[in-house]
């Protein structure tokens, strides 16, 4: 009876599978490589999120009559909450999760510039639509500056991903995996 020898060249160590949610992101991390451009990312992204969601959340909703007193915080940003948490939840259980508390954290503000807007101040949808242009007018300028946007132009197939990659980061740097 012969004895089994182990060879590391037979019985290679198997790598680590990258998850749906890295293969994503280190895709979107291949075309955002500027310095410039990244710190643009960082700052417009989420006031892009916020301007749209309050967007959204401006278009009139039809009264409906079982909903009661609830009328008024059900409308078409309450779709977009449940279609972005089940796009981001296929990517990954735990940015969905952060990214439904962004989302209840805007809806807080919305609450509170509609609160404003009562008292007299500007209405929600202007203030949505001033941090709306800037942003993304500076999103895509900082976006010509990197070197594959001669090669594809502009992706919007990257436009959701840019809150994962923040949000990834983040999570990341205070030490949270997946």
């Amino acid at each position: 009876m012969a004895a089994k020898t182990s060879n590391s060249k037979t019985n290679p160590v198997p790598k680590t599978e990258e998850t749906s949610a890295e293969r994503l992101l280190n895709g979107y991390a291949l075309s955002h490589q500027d310095p410039l451009n990244k710190v643009i990312h960082y700052i417009c992204v989420p006031l892009l999120m916020f301007s749209l969601f309050g967007l959204f959340w401006a278009i009139p909703f039809p009264h409906l009559q079982f909903l009661g007193s609830y009328n008024g915080y059900f409308n078409w940003a309450s779709f977009v909450i449940a279609i972005a948490i089940y796009y981001y939840l296929r990517i990954s259980p735990l940015i969905s999760y952060a990214i439904l508390f962004i989302l209840l954290g805007f809806s807080y503000l919305i609450l509170e510039l509609l609160s404003w807007q009562q008292l007299g101040g500007p209405a929600m949808w202007l203030v949505c639509t001033i941090i709306f242009i800037p942003s993304i007018c500076v999103v895509l300028i900082g976006n010509t500056r990197e070197k594959t946007y001669v090669q594809y132009g502009l992706n919007i197939s990257s436009l959701p991903l840019a809150p994962v990659s923040i949000i990834y980061k983040l999570l990341k740097a205070v030490g949270v995996n997946r």
